[in-house]
């Protein structure tokens, strides 16, 4: 079994500055991609911004120049540094990791973990 948890959500004033932390552990033998998404009330889950297991890199346009996405392989952890925090942002912010288990060779599964709340005030 993989477990994602993440850490860092909060209240922050706009314009203010957060950053997010998802630690995957268990029966971990690879991690592929990695990312974060987001959930407003009422509105559907977003892709916020994915990395690649090599570092590569990829954001939704409307948080780009603001957010930045990287990744520890060594301690299977996806960060997001999330600046210039708008009223617009909060929401539910969840981690997602591709990963390939120990034992089951190259057959890889998403994981989820349990979101993480971000609050703005205006």
């Amino acid at each position: 079994q993989v477990q994602l948890v993440e850490s860092g959500g909060g209240l922050v004033e706009a314009g203010g500055s957060l950053r997010l932390s998802c630690a995957a552990s268990g029966s971990i033998f690879s991690i592929n991609a990695m990312g974060w998404y987001r959930q407003a009330p009422g509105k559907q889950r977003d892709l916020v911004a994915t990395i690649s297991s090599g570092g590569s890199t990829n954001y939704a346009g409307f948080v780009k120049g603001r957010f930045t996405i990287s990744r520890d392989n060594a301690k299977n952890t996806v960060y997001l540094q999330m600046n210039s925090l708008k009223p617009g942002d909060p929401a539910v912010y969840y981690c997602s990791a591709n990963v390939r288990r120990s034992g089951y060779g190259l057959r890889a599964v998403d994981y989820w973990g349990q979101g993480t709340h971000v609050t703005v005030s205006s």
